[in-house]
């Protein structure tokens, strides 16, 4: 069952949809979506259905200036922006009775970074991420056409404070870390680091010739199934 439930944050209006599982009282995964990318990411849906399998309960949504909320891009696009974005989500859904209380992240590319500052700060049981980027001053923005859920656009034109999540990474744990070894958008230098600062547990996972967009289908597949097993034993 999936249901529409916006929030304030900051005085923007989100939306955002959370998808129900048949179980009472879930755990639930909130995910965030990439620098240029919007709650409608084929793979964040597709991992939202594989959690709900499992019987968890996963929340996307649109941050301030994308898809359906309100906002405008290149004026109200940061780290700590998005970061507050995610964090009253997860107040706003911590009210309501029809889910349980341990919460999980996954954050694919820029959305792996705002779940990185935001597990840094606030404990959960679980995280997921993909092709997420530590330093903002290491993104590159490729030349080829634009394409779902990916940094596509001049990256300076839109993000536009840098940042740097290195000295919290130490305070990440219960992390999963998908990232492609032909990335042109987040090095895959990134990810190693990631694995070797946060705290256990945690899992790296390198995709062979994997590119930012994770467009190899049998990556896909690989990438749910790893992905949804982390988060419900994290969440369990």
């Amino acid at each position: 069952m999936e249901i529409e439930i916006n929030f304030m944050a900051d005085g923007f209006g989100l939306r955002g949809t959370l998808h129900l599982p048949q179980a009472p009282s879930p755990p639930l995964v909130i995910g965030c979506h990439g620098l240029l990318s919007d709650r409608m990411s084929p793979k964040q849906i597709a991992l939202a259905e594989a959690c709900n399998r499992l019987g968890m309960a996963f929340y996307r949504f649109d941050h301030r200036g994308c898809g359906e909320s309100e906002g405008r891009l290149e004026m109200h696009t940061s780290l700590d922006n998005r970061c507050s974005d995610l964090l009253h989500a997860i107040r706003h859904l911590a009210n309501r009775a029809d889910l349980g209380k341990r919460v999980g992240l996954f954050g694919s590319s820029m959305g792996g970074a705002v779940c990185l500052r935001a597990a840094g700060h606030v404990n959960m049981a679980a995280t997921v991420t993909f092709a997420a980027p530590i330093r903002s001053r290491a993104l590159k923005t490729p030349s080829r056409p634009a394409g779902a859920d990916t940094e596509r656009a001049p990256i300076a034109a839109v993000l536009r404070e840098d940042f740097d999540l290195g000295p919290m990474l130490s305070k990440v744990r219960n992390i999963l870390i998908f990232h492609g070894e032909a990335d042109d958008v987040v090095p895959v230098a990134h990810a190693h680091e990631i694995f070797q600062q946060a705290a256990s547990p945690k899992r790296l996972v390198l995709q062979p010739g994997g590119d930012h967009l994770m467009s190899d289908p049998r990556h896909q597949a690989e990438f749910i199934r790893a992905a949804s097993e982390w988060l419900n034993k994290g969440l369990s």
